[in-house]
């Protein structure tokens, strides 16, 4: 006897199991589907997004370009400003300031200007020469024999000495370009001679040939004025020793010189303190036809030996030929 009945049963069960297993594709299926309308959607919002963009980047130009010609403006205005003739009168002071202050240190600590108003240093100096001096010499560099010195006029040689009498002009303005160092010093304060001896330094004039010597070496003197004698005069003969601190010097120009000579009977006995030296003599800065520069002719002097003797103080007693 047959059983029909289980058959379709399990042809049932299958079926619904084949059916499943069709439906579960179909849901699939479906959820890809809606996967792909949801990326569709998100990439409609995106696009739309990127297509708005752009209009809003047109939107914030005109904002940007609006600063950067305000920014263009202002650089401008700044730019006229600053060349205006306010501003040009500015820069000009400010030049001429450092100017005067950089003219006020050389003249303080390096070089200074000077006027000649006698021929006592002719031919070496003339006559309205303007020179230069180094102001490093005596302090800190050392004299050396031979060297061109401007002094100042503490002991009153300036009475005996021949000079054109500058014109006094009582311009404050001149003054000041003195004092700062833009115009040589015309005042009749200083005087200018040559370094003969240093301290301790045995000076005689004269040998046989009529030179002067010094430590016993005589010297040859090219640079005096053609015609000089040095034994011209009721003091030019002398034998003295310079003593410390101290100098002796002479004017090239032996014949019109009011120099250590002529002022052995003052209390100084015609030497010249150290201290009152402003400075060598380097350059004939004017007029141009006698620009040079000032040597010392180290030859006229490269034999005179070392002092013998410990130098004396200005108090002892200095032998002279008088």
């Amino acid at each position: 006897m047959s059983h029909p009945t289980p058959e379709p049963a399990e042809e049932s069960a299958a079926d619904r199991r084949t059916g499943r297993r069709r439906a579960e594709p179909e849901v699939a299926s479906v959820t890809a589907a809606a996967d792909l309308e949801q990326s569709a959607a998100n990439s409609e919002d995106a696009g739309s997004e990127d297509a708005v963009s752009p209009a809003a980047a047109k939107v914030e130009d005109p904002a940007a370009a609006e600063k950067e010609a305000l920014a263009v403006k202002t650089v401008a205005k700044k730019a006229r400003k600053s060349s205006g003739p306010l501003s040009w009168l500015k820069e000009i002071v400010i030049v001429v300031a450092i100017a005067l202050v950089l003219s006020f240190l050389l003249k303080t600590f390096l070089f200074r200007a000077f006027v000649i108003p006698s021929g006592s240093m002719e031919n070496t100096l003339q006559i309205d020469d303007r020179i230069f001096i180094n102001e490093l010499v005596p302090r800190p560099f050392a004299l050396q024999r031979g060297d061109v010195v401007v002094f100042k006029d503490t002991q009153g040689w300036l009475a005996a000495e021949q000079t054109q009498t500058p014109q006094q002009s009582g311009n404050w303005f001149k003054e000041a370009l003195v004092f700062i160092g833009l115009m040589p010093d015309e005042s009749q304060q200083h005087l200018v001679k040559r370094v003969i001896g240093l301290a301790g330094d045995h000076v005689i004039c004269c040998d046989a040939q009529g030179r002067i010597t010094v430590n016993g070496q005589p010297l040859d003197e090219p640079y005096l004025f053609p015609g000089s004698n040095n034994a011209l005069g009721p003091n030019a003969i002398f034998d003295v020793t310079v003593p410390a601190g101290k100098l002796w010097v002479m004017g090239d120009n032996r014949n019109n010189s009011a120099d250590s000579r002529w002022h052995q009977q003052l209390p100084s006995q015609g030497f010249v303190d150290q201290n009152d030296v402003e400075g060598t003599a380097t350059v004939i800065a004017w007029p141009l036809n006698r620009w040079t520069i000032l040597g010392n002719y180290p030859g006229t002097f490269r034999n005179v030996p070392a002092p013998s003797s410990t130098p004396v103080t200005s108090s002892s007693p200095v032998p002279t030929g008088q």
